[in-house]
């Protein structure tokens, strides 16, 4: 039988809405689009939580509140952010709100993100040949990381391992050998096009020279995504090279498809992937995929 589909909906990351007016920064407009995306077939939704501004909101009341919304709504899988480097003035307490919320299981994130490393933030603009934001780190120590996978397991969140290139990749076997990720291990691929240049491309070749380095004597299941690209055109590749999607307006705005709505996206690339042979999987289905409890 052929491995099902995960789909993981991205659905507004720190995207604004001068490009795509849909992305959802209100908790309401959070928990009805992953309703929504729920219902075209995606299991996971990631989110950030953000002010009525759409600029970036950190605290435990503002997640638990999110998420409460969201289960109200359906059955999806949820995963919420870190704060990236927007709360990164303490990286070792950027899991601070994560842990509170895993001591209430009405509240506990199914998933959390540790990216595997850090990584130059900047980004370039091609018409002027120029950087902008040249000073921009994501800061990810390894002393930080070990922290994150050890108090993600003492909560019950299953970590996703984001490797925006191959160190990161060969960080994340190490930690998954040491015991401080649990298999089968959950990878994010996330590459970057158009003005950040730090990930893979996301290309067939970007995507196929990440893959030769996750961990073959691991159990491992990985998603595939595009800062800054449309994920769609890797769809077919990804479902054929046994990968899941996590595609959504938070990562690019899909200008070129009319600035689809989080739901349109994911029903795009369910489409895709039935064509290539491969079906959807349920939340239920996903957790025992993934391993939660």
């Amino acid at each position: 039988m052929t491995k099902k589909m995960i789909i993981e909906a991205r659905i507004n990351e720190y995207a604004m809405r001068d490009d795509n007016p849909h992305v959802p920064w209100t908790a309401d407009e959070i928990a009805e689009t992953a309703a929504r995306c729920r219902e075209e077939g995606a299991s996971i939704v990631h989110f950030h939580a953000r002010n009525p501004d759409g600029s970036p909101l950190h605290g435990v009341d503002a997640y638990a509140e999110i998420i409460r919304k969201i289960r109200s709504r359906s059955d999806i899988l949820v995963h919420p952010t870190l704060g990236w480097f927007a709360n990164d003035d303490d990286p070792a307490g950027r899991i601070a709100c994560v842990t509170t919320l895993a001591c209430d299981p009405a509240t506990r994130p199914d998933f959390a993100p540790i990216d595997t490393g850090s990584v130059n933030l900047e980004s370039y603009d091609a018409e002027s040949r120029s950087f902008h934001h040249g000073e921009r780190v994501y800061i990810n120590r390894t002393t930080t990381l070990e922290l994150y996978a050890r108090d993600f397991k003492r909560s019950g969140i299953k970590p996703q391992l984001v490797t925006w290139a191959v160190g990161f990749t060969r960080r994340a076997a190490a930690m998954i050998e040491m015991g401080l990720v649990d298999e089968p291990a959950w990878f994010l691929v996330n590459m970057t096009e158009g003005a950040c240049l730090t990930g893979h491309p996301g290309t067939a070749a970007g995507l196929k020279a990440h893959l030769a380095f996750l961990p073959a004597n691991r159990k491992v299941e990985w998603a595939s995504n595009v800062v800054g690209g449309n994920l769609l055109e890797l769809a077919d590749t990804t479902a054929r090279l046994g990968g899941h999607l996590a595609p959504g307006i938070g990562d690019h705005p899909y200008l070129e498809l009319g600035c689809p709505r989080n739901e349109e996206v994911v029903r795009m690339a369910v489409r895709t992937a039935r064509a290539a042979g491969r079906e959807i999987a349920s939340p239920q289905e996903t957790r025992e995929m993934l391993g939660l409890a």
